[in-house]
């Protein structure tokens, strides 16, 4: 009997490992538990950006995965919850239970510890909290694959994992093992829910075990990414390069196409024959001609509403700034001439995936980011594409594990 959990139900402690913790490149020893980490603890230690530090550190992809006969559980976990001075508050991250592939509940964890981020003067205040308790109960009792996701969006610290029955780890050697790049449209942006961010839908409908590596803010062409990348098993690869790029205004053309060489040639030393695919950036008007920076629409925050905008002068692509065209079509011409001496390397144009059509029905709410509907149309498209489409036979050939 276990003290921790809920009175009269007999609880077992389940160690939380890499035996039922999928999607998670390292797993950090805390005080009270175990903090998951999409990006690895050399990679780690060569960052010094506090926002690729809190996106990578929020565990989206990653999930609790294990096949038992109970009826009941409890997750402890300390979140840490996002508040931007100005904006309406942020619902609380959602935790989704899935029961054999199914959708069976959604709970969230109050309490926790907040982060107070003020974007016009680039601040960040962080403040201790306490942890919270998420409980599913009533579920079947029979033999059956348990999947608890945990919030995209809401850092989060496992403490505990209580069943009233055993469990058993889920072996996937069944399934291939996908994993993806890209930016906070690939982290879930403003998704509904973790299992039901684009990647997520995509790696469901395609049958593949998922490693999101899609950091908010931060697909920028890392080396210390692309070491990580290199060196996690893998049987399909995609990197999605664009955006944060251009709403960053972080390098010109020149620095761009040699960058990307290097990222590409970083994760073929790991992976030197699986299926890559490069995308490009989704549709997205307010930089498909115009350069960077983005920033915010002081006037909409005033108002409470998240709005970005762009701040470059399209006049400045002919000194080498980036747009989103520019990048399609630079990406375009490095997979072809890389294609030569590599048939495994694969181009997609993002817009097959959200292109003017689609924006005109689910336009993007705060110019950005894809809302809850466009995800799940990103998310099908892309598995029809990808892992239904031509590049599901590659898929089938490929693999590096």
């Amino acid at each position: 009997m276990n003290d921790h959990g809920s009175p009269g139900t007999d609880w077992i402690t389940i160690p939380l490992t890499t035996d039922v913790v999928r999607g998670a490149l390292d797993l950090e020893r805390t005080d009270r538990g175990i903090l998951p980490h999409r990006l690895s603890a050399r990679a780690r230690a060569q960052n010094t950006d506090g926002q690729l530090a809190m996106a990578e550190s929020q565990p989206s992809g990653v999930r609790i995965v294990f096949r038992t006969r109970a009826t009941a559980l409890e997750l402890d976990t300390l979140p840490t919850k996002r508040v931007y001075v100005g904006a309406p508050p942020r619902p609380d991250g959602l935790y989704d239970l899935l029961v054999d592939g199914e959708l069976a509940g959604q709970a969230s964890v109050t309490g926790g510890s907040t982060l107070t981020i003020d974007m016009t003067n680039g601040t960040a205040e962080h403040t201790p909290g306490t942890m919270g308790t998420l409980r599913f109960a009533g579920l079947p009792e029979r033999d059956k694959a348990v999947e608890i996701w945990l919030p995209h969006n809401e850092n989060t610290e496992l403490l505990a994992l209580r069943t009233d029955a055993p469990v058993q780890p889920t072996a996937e050697q069944d399934r291939k093992v996908w994993l993806h790049h890209g930016s906070s449209i690939s982290h879930g942006s403003d998704a509904a829910s973790p299992s039901t961010t684009w990647p997520a839908l995509a790696a469901a409908l395609g049958g593949t075990s998922l490693v999101n590596m899609g950091f908010g803010g931060n697909a920028l062409l890392d080396p210390f990414t692309a070491r990580a990348m290199r060196d996690i098993p893998a049987d399909l690869i995609s990197v999605k390069i664009g955006i944060n790029l251009v709403n960053t205004d972080l390098m010109r053309l020149r620095a761009f196409a040699p960058a990307v060489h290097g990222f590409l040639d970083t994760v073929r030393e790991g992976h030197p024959t699986a299926p890559l695919l490069v995308i490009s950036p989704i549709h997205c008007p307010i930089h498909e001609d115009t350069p960077g920076p983005a920033a915010l629409d002081v006037e909409a925050l005033a108002a409470g509403q998240m709005m970005f905008r762009a701040t470059g002068d399209p006049a400045e692509v002919r000194a080498g700034k980036l747009t989103l065209k520019v990048i399609r079509q630079e990406l375009a011409r490095i997979v072809t001439q890389r294609a030569a001496d590599d048939p495994n390397l694969h181009y997609l144009d993002g817009q097959e995936l959200y292109g003017a059509e689609d924006f005109a029905q689910l336009p993007l709410p705060d110019q950005l980011h894809p809302d809850a509907a466009a995800h799940r149309r990103i998310g099908e498209r892309f598995a029809k594409l990808v892992f239904n489409g031509a590049f599901n036979g590659a898929l089938a050939a490929g693999g590096s594990r």
